[in-house]
């Protein structure tokens, strides 16, 4: 199984959310473009989980700016091209994580959730809550089902509104997967504890 992760914006917590699904499936893990170099994603996620079986893959496009991707690209005069972007070759489970949200541009023409079409990949959505997150995630989740992108679930990142949830959920027509709590300190213990709920309710969901 390969998932995407994606998110209604950039900081929303994918890479928390991908180091706990990496996690709770003993899954590898892809972040298919990364821009910015100091703090990188999949050295996040390694520092993150406690597995012996995950294998994280390089990235397709590693940019140094902490940009978006089309002008991190542009700063160093390559252009990220959607053709030359290919699965790693694995036969474990993949997290695949985008980058910001669902329509940061890789280029003049290419969206991150291009990515995950060009693959037929089934989205898990990050969204975290905070005044007009409800805006921004159903526009999130009404351009996924504009694109035909299967929706396999929502995750919660932060302090929780029960109003908030059931609207998106109602709209979304998919489960809650998780609901990650303002943690202070998020280290290997949280995410394992994170991972163990989560593995409990993809139980229940075809895999």
């Amino acid at each position: 199984m390969n998932i995407f992760v994606t998110a209604i914006g950039t900081d929303s917590g994918k890479t928390l959310a991908s180091a706990i699904l990496v996690e709770a499936l003993k899954a590898d893990y892809w972040k298919p473009v990364q821009a910015g170099l100091e703090e990188t994603d999949r050295d996040a996620v390694q520092s993150l989980i406690s597995n012996d079986k995950t294998v994280i893959h390089p990235e397709a496009y590693a940019l140094k700016e902490p940009m978006s991707p089309h002008a991190s690209a542009e700063r160093e005069g390559v252009v990220v091209e959607l053709d030359k972007i290919e699965l790693p070759s694995t036969e474990n489970h993949l997290v695949i994580e985008g980058a910001g949200g669902i329509l940061v541009p890789l280029n003049d023409e290419d969206y991150v959730i291009d990515i995950a079409q060009k693959y037929d990949l089934e989205t898990i959505l990050v969204s975290n809550l905070y005044l007009g997150s409800i805006n921004h995630t159903l526009l999130s989740i009404n351009e996924l089902k504009r694109r035909g992108v299967k929706l396999k679930g929502i995750i919660f990142n932060g302090p929780s509104n029960p109003d908030s949830e059931r609207i998106i959920l109602k709209e979304a027509g998919c489960p809650c997967l998780l609901r990650i709590a303002q943690e202070d300190e998020v280290n290997k213990e949280v995410v394992k504890s994170y991972a163990s709920i989560l593995s409990n309710e993809l139980k229940g969901i075809a895999l």
